[in-house]
């Protein structure tokens, strides 16, 4: 039996849900990132108790079709902006979901800007700056560099794009972040 699960976005997330499951005495065969699945089927009493365990942790157990599809977009999304795979960031992002989710990309689309009032796109240049903000924290990469990871066609366009919707430039934001921070002499 598949469960569909919002708010799953992090290896810690699957392991919280995985023991929660497990403690409710359910046998899990598999963890993703929005989706368990579990050896046999549960009851409607038992789909109750864990959609109960599992908002004790933010997360929400999914009944409606429609909002598992969308988890299952924005999960994909999740990892195609976050995976370092090369080969997953230079496939359309209409292909790769189209793919991903088994589904036609024009129907996602448009249920996605239904269900939630923003478009695909949106939903991904917001998780990409996101990303971009992640690792200007971690300082390790140029901003050119962030711009390739990120399969940005350009630095200006990745910081036209930012500051679109950030409101500063990453070069500003980066600025904000290190007067924000004390040296430890400071503290």
């Amino acid at each position: 039996m598949k469960l569909y699960i919002k708010n799953m976005v992090c290896s810690r997330c699957k392991t919280v849900v995985r023991q929660e499951l497990e403690a409710l005495g359910h046998e899990v065969l598999t963890v993703e990132l929005g989706e368990v699945t579990l050896k046999k089927p549960a009851t409607e009493a038992q789909l109750e108790s864990i959609a109960e365990r599992l908002l004790t942790h933010d997360f929400e157990l999914l009944s409606n079709k429609k909002q598992q599809l969308i988890e299952l977009v924005k999960t994909a999304i999740v990892e195609l902006v976050h995976q370092q795979n090369d080969g997953l960031r230079r496939q359309k992002h209409s292909e790769y979901l189209a793919e991903k989710v088994n589904r036609d990309y024009r129907y996602l689309s448009t249920l996605f800007s239904e269900v939630e009032g923003i478009t695909i796109e949106q939903f991904i240049i917001n998780q990409k700056t996101e990303r971009v903000k992640e690792l200007l924290v971690y300082d390790e990469l140029s901003l050119s560099q962030i711009a390739d990871l990120l399969n940005y066609s350009s630095l200006a366009y990745l910081s036209t794009q930012f500051k679109s919707v950030t409101g500063m430039t990453p070069s500003q934001f980066k600025q904000l972040r290190d007067k924000q921070r004390k040296s430890l002499d400071n503290l």
